[in-house]
Formats: C-alpha cells, structure tokens, sequence
C-alpha cells in the first residue's frame, strides 16, 4: 500500500462542523459504506461499543417536528426545560478558563459570522433549533452506548465518531457532530427504537454541504501545538 500523508492531511483539516445542507438524498449504500469503514476504529479489548440509529425520510422528519416542538415549549415556559435532561454530564458543571473563553469565543464568532447580535433572543433560538432540524441534512445519525459499560468505551465511541466524519468526508460528504440531542434523549430515544440498556451519545448530521450558506464560512480556530504539548526529555 502506498501512503500519501498529504491525502489523509486534506481529510482532517477539511473536516468541519457543517451547519447548512442541500436536500441531496445521500443513497443507502454510501452510507453503508461509511459505517463499514469506521467499523475499523479502535476500541478496547475489541469491544466494539458503538450503535448507531439511521435516520431518513418520514422518521427523520417526524424526529425534528418532536423535538422543535419541545424545544419551542421550553422557550415559551422555561420551567418545561426540567423535564428534559442530558444523557451524561458531557459539559462541566461549572465553566473555566482556558475552556470559558474557547466557547465564547467560538458561539461568538459563529453567530458573528449570521449577524446574531448579544440581544437577539428570538434569532438565537432559531440558530439553537437548527440543530434539531438537522441542519436540514437529509440523514441524521443517532449513537448510543449499553449503559453497563465504563467511561473507556466514551473514548473508543469518539474514535469511531471521527471516523465516521472522516471516511464521510473522504467521499465528498460533510457532517456536524451534535451533542445537543442529548438534551431530548428522552423523545430520541423511544423514537428510535433504543432499549432502556442504551444510552444516547451524540446525533451527527449527514449529507452534501451548501456551499452557498453564510454559515458554512465559519471556520473555528485552533490552539497551536506549543500549547497544548510538553515535551518529556
């Protein structure tokens, strides 16, 4: 096999969170495909622990109609936003520094990017709410775990998650992984068929980028390497 790095680079640093699709219908096959190839990421002793809920058609849109709807009531009457709880504790408790920043500065720049300014409330949670609709992508993944394992399994199902997003990406398909759902796993999760054994992980948008939408200009920054590495000699 011959290796070209600039190939496997290209893949990496094109991969972003795509926040606006076309309504391409993506064919059942080269979705196959993509899971297949992913299939192959690491986990420990082999175990494999990832499941994964295609959603399409009239299950997809019904799935967003339930959920906006929940999300609206929130909106409207926020002590509704109790019955609804996130599948795992995948945010802090309480921000920090360097992290606060980070994600300010991220919501900011994104929303920057829309004209959503600091004050604007109802635009804020129409942008929220595109999460729930897909971002109009005509497939919507869903990736639970059995409850029974431990937290070493997180790390393995986010190997497999990015190798879905990449082998996608190696086909000409983008994505944006979702842990917003997690919120209404509740709903999710008995639409989708899951056992009560199965925890909901993350959603994960599929399909062919807009390239025409503002939103898809944003691209997020990254720290360089000299922060984050120490070097142990």
């Amino acid at each position: 096999m011959k290796h070209d790095p600039r190939a496997i680079d290209d893949v990496i640093r094109s991969r972003a969170s795509v926040r606006a699709f076309t309504n391409e219908p993506v064919p059942r096959e080269l979705i196959t495909e993509i899971l297949e190839v992913a299939s192959r990421a690491p986990s420990g002793t082999n175990t494999q622990p990832w499941k994964v809920y295609v959603l399409q058609g009239a299950s997809r849109d019904e799935l967003v109609r339930k959920v906006c709807a929940a999300h609206d009531a929130i909106t409207a009457d926020p002590s509704l936003a109790a019955q609804y709880q996130d599948s795992y504790d995948y945010y802090p408790t309480k921000w920090f520094e360097p992290y606060l920043a980070r994600r300010r500065d991220n919501g900011w720049g994104l929303y920057g990017v829309l004209g959503i300014g600091r004050g604007d409330k109802d635009k804020m949670h129409e942008q929220h709410q595109r999460n729930f609709r897909f971002f109009d992508a005509p497939v919507g993944l869903m990736f639970t775990v059995d409850r029974g394992l431990g937290r070493g399994s997180l790390l393995d199902y986010g190997m497999f998650a990015q190798s879905v997003m990449l082998a996608a990406r190696a086909r000409g398909l983008d994505t944006c992984p979702q842990a917003a759902w997690t919120n209404f796993a509740s709903i999710v999760m008995p639409h989708i068929g899951a056992g009560d054994n199965e925890m909901l992980i993350c959603g994960i948008s599929l399909g062919w980028a807009d390239q025409s939408a503002k939103v898809n200009t944003y691209v997020s920054p990254r720290e360089p390497v000299e922060s984050f590495t120490r070097w142990c000699e």
